[in-house]
């Protein structure tokens, strides 16, 4: 199993899918969103984007003539989709993160779980890994990494240690990473500690968060008007964004308003607060507990 889709049935719903329309799943990974869709739209078209190579090899077992896989990074969502002749469209989901079987691949480097090559591209052919994160950004970048994407107390002496330990010898693995740094995790609260590190060197390695703002503003462009983007995030950097976008416009969270006191922005979101999870879906998807759907409307 890649991963059990988490809100399957309310990401479903807010994409209002309807028989003739084009969707976009940004995000396919194991495909369970995007399967589901295809099952709702015998006469649409859906038009997925990964650029995993797993991912991949699960798109190509789909044989579908409604279904077209675009390996690619979901930050060149409007080039594929002028590319394919697909624009506008009606809708688009996003399921962002890293899914459950990048974590259970142990080689890939993204787990706290398994003593692995520091790796963590979501991409593999892509330049920077982790390991090359950890022995060439200096100690000022480490520090604004670690505060900024993993939201660690102790930021400065976890980069301190990381800079003194990588001039005596290489720091190859997660577990190297984690036997150095044993000393800045809270005691019974390592594998949090530890996850949160291994966030921060993530996001920066894929460029999560840059990648996020150009797909947004996209997905702004892409649409027909009354078009819904429909986005779970699992983490409050990401929902600030996506949060910020629908109801501002923009990522800083700034009100822009016209003439006439009218707001500027793209879309409107459909609710305030945004949906979670209900207790039965987190006690059997673990994954779950931290998700946050948030739908919004082309205007």
């Amino acid at each position: 199993m890649y991963h059990i889709p988490v809100m399957l049935e309310e990401c479903l719903d807010w994409l209002k899918l309807e028989d003739r329309n084009t969707y976009v799943d940004v995000t396919f990974g194991g495909g369970g969103h995007s399967k589901a869709i295809l099952e709702r739209i015998s006469n649409g078209k859906l038009v997925a984007f990964d650029q995993d190579q797993d991912a991949k090899k699960n798109a190509d077992k789909i044989e579908n003539e409604q279904f077209l896989f675009v390996q690619s990074n979901f930050r060149n969502l409007k080039r594929f989709l002028r590319l394919h002749n697909q624009i506008p469209v009606d809708g688009i989901l996003a399921d962002l993160g890293i899914s459950s079987h990048q974590i259970d691949c142990g080689e890939r480097g993204f787990s706290t779980r398994f003593d692995a090559e520091l790796d963590m591209r979501m991409d593999q052919s892509a330049e920077l890994s982790a390991k090359e994160l950890i022995h060439e950004y200096d100690e000022a970048d480490l520090i604004k990494i670690f505060k900024l994407y993993g939201e660690l107390k102790n930021a400065r002496k976890v980069a301190s240690i990381i800079t003194r330990e990588r001039l005596n010898s290489s720091i190859e693995t997660t577990g190297d990473l984690m036997r150095i740094l044993s000393s800045c995790a809270p005691k019974g609260k390592e594998n949090r500690y530890f996850a949160q590190l291994f966030q921060a060197i993530r996001i920066e390695v894929n460029n999560e968060m840059g990648v996020l703002e150009e797909m947004l503003s996209q997905c702004a462009e892409v649409l027909k008007p009354g078009g819904r983007l429909v986005v779970m995030s699992y983490h409050s950097l990401e929902d600030r964004l996506v949060k910020n976008f629908m109801k501002f416009g923009n990522f800083e969270g700034k009100p822009e308003k016209d003439f006439y006191g009218n707001l500027i922005r793209p879309l409107k979101p459909n609710f305030t607060k945004p949906i979670v999870a209900s207790s039965e879906e987190i006690s059997q998807n673990r994954r779950a507990r931290s998700a946050k759907l948030r739908v919004a409307e082309k205007l």
